[in-house]
């Protein structure tokens, strides 16, 4: 966060509509708000001007969206929200993989945008912060709890008695709650780099998870599918 306590957003985009349209919403929010028309000056202005979050266009009139992400996440976590006319599922999946905490296809609202803009900033966390709400922290939504230190997950105040994989999904998508984490994020992350790529795994404890912690598994409330690209968790309401 700056100094005047207004986040800074660099927006990336090449057309000149669509960046009027986000300064305009975002400065009316009470965000400072930097422009950027292709890739290029993006990567001048993030390492100068050090933004606290980067709305990202992928079609930039000099280089793919996707290199820009690769390049920020060598130094950085700062939220990425990628902003494009891209819809099919590998293109929204190739991007979170690489790096975005999430993804809004073109067009969109301007509720979604700020909802998803919030969420950003507030739930993305280094590396070393996850680790440490991972030992010591909890997470809470509606009356699911989980606690990171006795390593159990409770709906209501009782003990929901996870198997030891459902625990380890579950405590993944808590430390990420709100953004989109890929199948194959998930797979590496909790099998390791040699993992099948194949997700019925992820799919069968998944059936499993929901049917002890959601109230009616048909229609969850905590653990969310993104449909050929992978989970996301309820944000936590701390």
């Amino acid at each position: 966060m700056n100094s005047d306590n207004r986040s800074k957003v660099l927006v990336i985009e090449d057309d000149p509509g669509i960046c009027i349209f986000l300064k305009t919403t975002l400065v009316s929010e009470g965000y400072e708000v930097i422009i950027a028309k292709d890739g290029k000056s993006a990567l001048g202005l993030i390492s100068s001007h050090c933004p606290d979050c980067l709305l990202l266009d992928l079609g930039l009139p000099d280089m793919d969206g996707n290199a820009i992400i690769e390049s920020v996440r060598q130094w950085t976590h700062m939220p990425i929200i990628v902003i494009s006319a891209r819809s099919m599922e590998q293109d929204k999946a190739t991007a979170l993989d690489m790096g975005a905490d999430d993804y809004i296809t073109k067009p969109f609202g301007t509720i979604e945008l700020l909802a998803r803009i919030r969420a950003a900033l507030r739930h993305t966390r280094t590396t070393a912060e996850a680790g440490e709400i991972a030992l010591t922290g909890s997470y809470h939504v509606g009356d699911l709890e989980i606690d990171y230190r006795k390593r159990r997950v409770y709906r209501g105040g009782e003990d929901v008695r996870l198997t030891p994989n459902e625990y380890r999904i579950v405590a993944l998508l808590g430390r990420h709650a709100g953004r989109v984490l890929t199948y194959k994020t998930m797979l590496r992350e909790l099998w390791g780099p040699a993992a099948s790529s194949d997700n019925k795994i992820l799919r069968v404890h998944m059936a499993g998870i929901r049917r002890k912690i959601e109230p009616d598994p048909n229609e969850p409330r905590y653990i969310f599918t993104e449909v050929g690209v992978g989970y996301r968790m309820a944000e936590d309401e701390k």
